[in-house]
């Protein structure tokens, strides 16, 4: 057995421990940081890809900025267990259905799928390099990066209305 295989097999196992207490997890802190060790654990693995820049540009992203967003934004809405809503059996197990349904939906384009056979075209390009990785994010792909840029703009505006306090009507 290689180092690289070890190494997955220990990279996705804390991953996937990770994602699962982030979702189960009561305490919303502890859920942001076990977040954050998923996190850097993927960019483990982008680092066993030989995708160095992606892996650091990850860990600047997404452990650094969206990390930080997150944690203000789980502080400034106070969340406490009386002023909890409680919602409805129905919301509930409406929430269940759809969860099910988009579970099923994904199992059946997983089991359909049919895997690549044959040789892959390659162009020589190395897009590892920071140049080429920008012409092409700035010229291909201008569009979906400025819709990135949109919705993080639109995640953090309400993130400032959610945190925003109510002003009492006198």
């Amino acid at each position: 057995m290689s180092i690289v295989l070890i190494l997955f097999c220990i990279l996705s196992a804390i991953t996937l421990s990770t994602a699962f207490l982030t979702v189960f997890s009561k305490n919303p802190i502890h859920s942001a940081i076990y977040l954050v060790i998923c996190f850097f654990s993927i960019a483990g693995h982008y680092l066993l890809l030989n995708a160095q820049f992606l892996a650091i540009v990850h860990v600047i992203v997404y452990s650094g900025a969206i990390m930080i967003l997150f944690l203000f934004t789980i502080m400034l809405m106070n969340l406490n267990k009386e002023d909890e809503v409680h919602k409805p059996r129905f919301t509930r197990l409406g929430a269940i259905v759809s969860f099910c349904l988009a579970c099923i939906v994904l199992l059946l384009i997983f089991i359909n799928s049919k895997p690549i056979v044959g040789e892959y075209d390659t162009t020589g390009e190395d897009f590892q390099s920071i140049k080429v990785l920008g012409k092409v994010l700035l010229n291909e792909y201008m569009v979906p990066f400025e819709f990135a840029s949109i919705l993080l703009l639109a995640a953090m505006i309400g993130t400032v209305l959610l945190s925003k306090k109510e002003k009492l009507q006198k």
